[in-house]
């Protein structure tokens, strides 16, 4: 009998939402345990992700950590030629493209505003996680003017990856009002089969 599937996180984590809402959405099922600080601090956990980070996936015996990898691994091994990874190389590139800016103005406009606002300092100027958060928001709404979803036609794990931390961008001071198409896209991943909310800080 294979092991458990174990997701390792936080509940407040946006990092840790989109592997949890993409495997809720791919209908896998799996045990969260809850990991904080203290547990991440420890030599077991530490064996399956020596930089101490959430979330990890433990697929059935196989660690997996950082959430972007996470989201590809998954949407290679359970939806393999469905719209989550392209195949094309065109497709598979915009996605790409928007794991990164999750990875990038995501993590360091919206996401360090939240975490500035409600947890600790992260290092990252406030008046520069707004204009990253300006960027990255106006970039999406012009996006948004062309398709539904982020990367193409269908949604994808880049609108997986971005969802968490945009949705959650006004815990940070961040008003989403200038944005329509980025609520109505908020609203469409909301309204995904399967969505689980992340909660509020």
């Amino acid at each position: 009998m294979p092991a458990p599937r174990i997701l390792h996180g936080t509940r407040l984590s946006g990092h840790s939402h989109r592997v949890e809402l993409f495997l809720h959405l791919l209908g896998l099922p799996f045990e969260f345990v809850d990991s904080p600080g203290t547990v991440r601090a420890t030599p077991a956990f530490r064996r399956l992700n020596p930089l101490g980070q959430v979330p990890v996936l433990d697929d059935e015996g196989l660690a997996l950590a950082d959430s972007n990898a996470i989201l590809v691994y998954l949407a290679k091994r359970y939806a393999a030629g469905g719209d989550w990874l392209p195949e094309d190389p065109l497709g598979a590139a915009r996605v790409q493209r928007w794991l990164s800016l999750a990875a990038g103005e995501i993590a360091y406009g919206p996401a360090s505003a939240r975490v500035n606002a409600r947890f600790f300092d992260t290092g990252v100027p406030p008046a520069l996680a707004q204009r990253l958060a300006g960027r990255v928001l106006g970039l999406m709404e012009g996006e948004l003017a062309e398709r539904d979803w982020l990367a193409g036609a269908a949604p994808s794990i880049a609108d997986i990856a971005c969802y968490a931390y945009v949705a959650h961008a006004p815990e940070g001071g961040i008003d989403l009002a200038p944005y329509p198409r980025v609520r109505a896209w908020i609203g469409r991943v909301q309204a995904l089969p399967g969505f689980v909310p992340m909660p509020d800080a």
